[in-house]
């Protein structure tokens, strides 16, 4: 089975008050995000980490991610530059790389951890996965909600809209629709380009 994360933000404090995040500290967090991990992903599964694994943290990333299961893929994200240089990625991670394209059960995937206004469509209902913006998914600082990201073919992988956990890209639309829906909101659908 295939999953997507991203904005892990395994070391980084201050995530919890940024984006309010249900944990009293950094070790609690940091436990939490692993023990959630593990009861989703087996050994024969496969996970994209969509950016900000980690930032600039303190501590080795390597035990982290030696109790993490499953095959990794790191697409970089912003704060990823400075922690990897601390690790041999190609211990940890199957492939490293800014965007890669993937085929999920048949629907081609483009993965990057920004955010993008328009991707490769060659492939007829392709979709796009990213991460980057956090809990403010789907909305701007005035809180109207991005007519790009509310494109059906955009989705945020980021723990802090996918209840703390790597999800299926089935479980990206579900939350996608949950989250429109909550908010009096439908998603657009609009013809390839």
């Amino acid at each position: 089975m295939i999953f997507y994360t991203a904005d892990l933000h395994f070391g980084h404090e201050n995530v919890i008050k940024y984006c309010n995040r249900p944990f009293p500290n950094i070790e609690e967090m940091n436990e939490t995000l692993i023990k959630n991990w593990n009861s989703v992903v087996t050994t024969d599964d496969t996970v994209y980490v969509v950016g900000d694994f980690c930032y600039r943290s303190a501590f080795s990333m390597k035990p982290v991610l030696l109790r993490l299961k499953g095959t990794k893929h790191l697409i970089m994200g912003n704060h990823d530059h400075v922690w990897i240089k601390n690790i041999k990625p190609e211990d940890f991670f199957a492939s490293v790389s800014p965007l890669t394209e993937i085929v999920d059960d048949g629907t081609t995937v483009v993965l990057c951890h920004y955010p993008m206004l328009s991707w490769n469509r060659a492939q007829h209902g392709s979709i796009h996965v990213h991460g980057h913006i956090h809990n403010s998914t789907y909305r701007d600082e005035n809180g109207n909600c991005f007519s790009i990201l509310q494109d059906m073919y955009a989705y945020n992988a980021g723990v802090d809209v996918n209840g703390f956990l790597p999800v299926t890209l089935a479980q990206l639309k579900e939350n996608k629709e949950k989250f429109y829906k909550e908010h009096g909101k439908s998603i657009k659908r609009r013809g390839g380009i």
